[in-house]
């Protein structure tokens, strides 16, 4: 059994710990936060005993295997070179990074000590996600050149994390990221991308909405569109939406988790809705199940030797994806990404 250490017992972190129940060959066992009312709170909740309000402190006086990383962007460098020394797999929440060359500089860190890093990109690990990537990944519509991802809500994202409307950086770094990453699954890595931004919202301080042209190295096309601006019934949050043209054939997953197949002159419908876990809740549920599935992922590849597909090498080519689109934004041009 695989023991680990959360650091971060905030809002996301709590689905976390749920998922970390569920996960088949390892658990949380300590959890770290600085503020001492949330942590006793979380232990209480989860009926974890080793409480700490320091990381080096837990990671010296607790046996791991691995720490979970749940804390915002900027204390993600130092936390994980801390794992690093002390020669542990990691698990850190998405951005990884303010920039490329933390980024970089936290995959070579871990490089050197020969454990797992995974990027907890949880969005690729969607049940629906999941079913699209096998469709397109068997080659039932032939090799892709055109897909549209679609994230478009109203959702009020900012009661639960307040934080997010303070931010300089919004759609683009906090969801955009997920959804560039699903893109980067499907139809591979991008050669260079155009990308524009709004706020339509005038109480937060970032971008509420992006729109995103991708060049992708293969010749393929795809676009990236996000709003949290769109007033519209019935709310999808927190789907995405997806439609991939291939040579054989098309795909579209649609609201309500309905996927459908068209290839060799025929249709398939499925819902491809992923099951309401005991502890989950809608609208949720999708986001949850994806945290046991990245979660168990994760154990797995710890257990089997093997590098996630979302490890920390994969997460710099999306990282590069969201530091081009706001270069794009900001300059009114066209990104190559080998400038970056």
């Amino acid at each position: 059994m695989l023991e680990g250490g959360l650091i971060g017992c905030g809002f996301f972190a709590i689905n976390q710990l749920h998922g970390w129940r569920e996960v088949e060959g390892a658990g949380i066992s300590a959890i770290c936060d600085q503020d001492e009312r949330r942590l006793a709170e979380v232990g209480d909740a989860f009926g974890i005993q080793a409480r700490y309000t320091d990381a080096a402190q837990m990671l010296a006086a607790e046996s791991l295997d691995f720490v979970d990383i749940a804390t915002t962007v900027s204390s993600h460098r130092p936390l994980v070179e801390l794992a690093a020394s002390e020669r542990m797999h990691v698990i850190c929440q998405k951005p990884l990074a303010d920039s490329l060359d933390d980024a970089r500089a936290m995959v070579r860190a871990v490089e050197r000590t020969g454990k797992v890093f995974m990027v907890h990109e949880n969005f690729r690990w969607q049940a629906a996600i999941r079913a699209v990537i096998r469709v397109v990944r068997e080659g039932t519509i032939g090799t892709p050149f055109f897909c549209r991802a679609s994230f478009r809500s109203g959702y009020d994202v900012y009661s639960g994390q307040p934080y997010l409307a303070e931010d300089e950086r919004f759609i683009i770094q906090d969801l955009g990221i997920h959804v560039l990453d699903i893109t980067r699954a499907l139809m591979g890595d991008v050669a260079r991308l155009s990308a524009t931004t709004q706020r339509i919202n005038q109480n937060i301080k970032g971008e509420d909405v992006a729109t995103i042209l991708l060049s992708h190295d293969s010749g393929a096309t795809s676009i990236v569109d996000c709003s949290y601006a769109s007033r519209r019934k019935v709310e999808t949050f927190p789907e995405t939406l997806l439609e991939i043209d291939g040579e054989l054939g098309s795909l579209r997953l649609d609201a309500g988790y309905q996927l459908s197949i068209q290839s060799a002159g025929t249709e398939q419908r499925s819902n491809v809705e992923p099951p309401l876990l005991g502890w989950a809740e809608r609208p949720w549920h999708n986001i949850q199940e994806s945290v046991v599935a990245i979660q168990q992922d994760f154990a797995s590849c710890i257990a089997e030797g093997r590098q996630p597909e979302t490890s920390g090498e994969d997460n710099l080519g999306t990282l590069a994806l969201v530091e081009a689109a706001y270069i794009s934004a900001r300059e009114g041009r066209t990104v190559i990404l080998s400038e970056l």
